[in-house]
């Protein structure tokens, strides 16, 4: 049985939505509370058990890599001023054992062609792909630890889904297929950013994938698709043709972090949910 060892997690967009904070800032950076929309994407990942975390990256991407390596200056200072905690913090970003790889993505071709970037690490081995944008909340299992285990039982590619507004469909991959359990389909084909009355279904993919290794030999051969860009859910739908692939309606809540109300609202839900200042943050939200 296939084991997935790793995560490609495509992080080379400009996130023109939230100029003028990304003109110099990763929107992967963005905080929601005390921790990076990245960290929270890689937390998730090595809870499920993945050993390498691949980087898809870009130009001003330099401080994701930052965030995840040693900071010696930092951590000389909090050491001699004695503050143990943050210092630990710090240091325990990600568990020792973790490799993290980065690749540049040279020109922002689309998501499809950032997880092409990504074959020379990845190879012939089954992986995960994970939009740091999409944060997903749930306890105790995260998303991806839930996938794998679909993915376990059926040996084929599963993608994360989730039921959208039928208006909403226009922003995102939609799939077309048929309902084998409550929170399972089978997928027949994807149709990306359709219009309302013409999607097959209001079942939306959202950023958390698991493929097979075939999925590169179909990517190398995709054209540009909608937006000019060569679109992953078109390699996908190729794929689907000719192997299984499912799709798992997740147990959690999404927020849309590349939106600004999206965003603000992760903010908001997370900031009651934190251990050191949720009781304080209740009690202001309370008085507005």
């Amino acid at each position: 049985m296939a084991k997935i060892r790793k995560a490609v997690f495509p992080v080379a967009g400009m996130g023109t939505r939230f100029l003028p904070a990304t003109k110099a800032n990763p929107k992967e950076m963005l905080p929601v509370v005390d921790k990076p929309l990245i960290q929270y994407a890689a937390e998730e990942a090595v809870a499920a058990g993945i050993e390498t975390l691949v980087f898809i990256t870009g130009r001003q991407k330099r401080s994701i890599e930052d965030h995840f390596d040693k900071a010696y200056e930092l951590e000389s200072e909090l050491e001699a001023d004695g503050k143990d905690t943050m210092l630990n913090m710090v240091q325990n970003i990600l568990p020792m054992n973790i490799n993290c790889i980065y690749i540049r993505q040279s020109e922002p071709l689309g998501l499809g062609h950032a997880v092409l970037c990504a074959e020379p690490v990845v190879g012939n081995e089954p992986f995960a792909v994970i939009l740091a944008d999409d944060l997903i909340y749930h306890e105790p299992q995260g998303c991806l630890t839930q996938m794998l285990d679909v993915y376990e039982k059926n040996q084929c590619g599963v993608v994360g889904v989730q039921q959208v507004n039928l208006e909403e469909v226009k922003s995102y991959g939609v799939i077309s297929g048929s309902r084998i359990q409550e929170d399972l389909w089978k997928v027949d084909t994807f149709v990306e950013k359709p219009d309302p009355a013409d999607a097959p279904s209001n079942i939306a993919v959202v950023g958390r994938y698991i493929l097979e290794p075939s999925v590169f030999g179909i990517l190398e051969n995709t054209q540009k698709g909608a937006g000019g860009e060569i679109q992953l859910t078109d390699a996908l739908a190729a794929q689907a043709q000719t192997e299984k692939m499912l799709a798992y309606e997740f147990k959690g809540k999404r927020y849309d972090c590349g939106s600004k109300l999206g965003y603000l609202e992760a903010t908001v839900e997370y900031g009651l949910r934190h251990k050191h200042v949720g009781k304080q943050f209740k009690q202001y939200l309370d008085k507005l």
